[in-house]
């Protein structure tokens, strides 16, 4: 081994450089990796959804929860307990996103400011429509019940 102290000055100093310019690198490539999610997908909620008669139940387990996982809208791609939260898997969406929930009060709730199309914080690939939205914020509405 040299132990010129020349030459491991030398070799320190270009090792500092490299260290540098892999952080710098690291740190570019994670700004960029952050910009590119913007989610700009927003869908035109000036449109009314439908209405719902005050009648008609809105079930969670047959008319919410399978919007989780639609064919080219699949939430649980994602929301499957492992990659992001809150899982909304099948028999385990309901308990996960009550915490996110105001029961009464759609708008105010965490959950429904970011669906897919009214707030998510990812680019998804998709959006709910504004039927989809409709129900849901009806549903919570309506006391977010777990039927």
């Amino acid at each position: 081994m040299n132990s010129d102290p020349k030459a491991i000055n030398a070799w320190s100093n270009n090792n500092n450089k490299m260290k540098k310019r892999i952080s710098l690198l690291l740190v570019g490539s994670l700004c960029l990796w952050n910009i590119s999610c913007y989610y700009d997908q927003e869908i035109d909620l000036s449109q009314p959804a439908p209405e719902i008669p005050p009648g008609q139940v809105i079930s969670f387990s047959t008319d919410i929860e399978p919007l989780f996982s639609q064919n080219g809208k699949n939430c649980t791609a994602c929301h499957d307990g492992n990659v992001a939260n809150p899982d909304l898997t099948a028999g385990n969406a309901y308990a996960n996103i009550l915490p996110l929930l105001i029961p009464g009060d759609a708008v105010g709730s965490e959950f429904y400011q970011k669906l897919p199309g009214n707030g998510h914080p990812f680019d998804v690939g998709f959006v709910l429509d504004n039927v989809e939205i409709g129900l849901i914020g009806e549903w919570i509405d309506r006391g977010a019940e777990n039927n």
